[in-house]
C-alpha cells in the first residue's frame, strides 16, 4: 500500500493561511471593532507573519471584505439548508423565527454592526460590501419562497412579513448591547412569532392566485406548531 501523503501542498498551505486570517479578522471585528484593529493585530491573532498577510491581502479593507464574504457565505449555506428542510418536511413559523434569531445572534449581526459605520461613510468600501451582502439576502429569499409555497400566502406577502421580522430581530440584537434581560427579549421574540403566524394565515384571494403553485395542503405549521 502506498504511503499516505502527510505534507501539505503549497496550495493547501496557502488556503489554510487564508482561512486563519479570515477567521481572525471576524474574531477581531467582533471583539474590538473595525477601527480598533489593524492588519498587524490580524496577523498576530491568526498566528502568521505580517508578510504572509500582505502576500494574501493588499489592505485592511480587502481582508475585511473577504472575511465578511467568508462569514456570510457560511451563513447563506445554513439558510439554504433551512430552505431545503422546509421543502422536505415542512416546519413551523415559530421554528423559522427561532432559526433566524439563532443565526443572527451567533456573532453575525454583532460583526455587522462593527463594519456598518464604515459602509455608511466609505463609498468604495460600501460598494464592495454590498456585492457580498447581496448573496446573503438571496439566501434569505430562498427561505421566504419556501415559506410562501408552503403557506400559499404568496411570495410578496411572505417576503414583506419575514423581512419585517428580520428588522425586529436586528433591532433586538442591537438592544442586547445595553440591555441584559433574557425574559424581555424572549417575550419580544414570542410576539414576533405570533405576528408572523397571523400575517401568513391571512391569505387573500390575490395571494392565493399568486401562490397557485403551492397546492392546497400546507406543510408549514404556524403558531406553536398548529396546522
Amino acid at each position: 500500500m502506498p504511503q499516505e501523503r502527510t505534507r501539505k501542498t503549497q496550495q493547501e498551505r496557502s488556503a489554510s493561511t487564508t482561512e486563519r486570517l479570515l477567521l481572525a479578522t471576524i474574531d477581531l471585528l467582533h471583539d474590538r471593532g473595525f477601527h480598533r484593529m489593524s492588519t498587524t493585530d490580524i496577523a498576530e491573532r491568526a498566528g502568521v507573519s505580517r508578510g504572509a498577510l500582505n502576500h494574501h491581502f493588499a489592505s485592511k479593507e480587502e481582508i475585511v471584505v473577504s472575511a465578511i464574504r467568508h462569514q456570510l457565505r457560511a451563513s447563506t449555506a445554513r439558510l439554504h439548508e433551512m430552505a431545503s428542510t422546509i421543502r422536505q418536511r415542512g416546519g413551523s413559523t415559530d421554528e423559522i423565527v427561532d432559526f433566524i434569531w439563532a443565526l443572527m445572534t451567533d456573532r453575525l449581526y454583532y460583526v455587522t454592526m462593527e463594519y456598518l459605520p464604515e459602509v455608511r461613510h466609505n463609498p468604495d468600501f460600501k460598494e464592495k460590501v454590498l456585492v457580498v451582502v447581496k448573496e446573503f439576502h438571496q439566501g434569505l429569499e430562498a427561505i421566504w419562497i419556501e415559506i410562501a409555497e408552503q403557506t400559499g400566502a404568496g411570495v410578496a406577502r411572505t417576503s414583506r412579513t419575514m423581512n419585517a421580522a428580520m428588522c425586529l430581530v436586528r433591532g433586538m440584537i442591537a438592544q442586547t448591547i445595553i440591555k441584559n434581560d433574557e425574559t424581555y427579549f424572549r417575550d419580544l421574540l414570542d410576539d414576533c412569532k405570533r405576528q408572523v403566524a397571523r400575517e401568513l394565515e391571512r391569505v387573500t384571494p390575490a395571494d392565493a392566485v399568486a401562490a397557485s403553485g403551492a397546492g392546497p395542503a400546507s406543510r408549514l405549521r404556524r403558531v406553536g406548531g398548529r396546522s
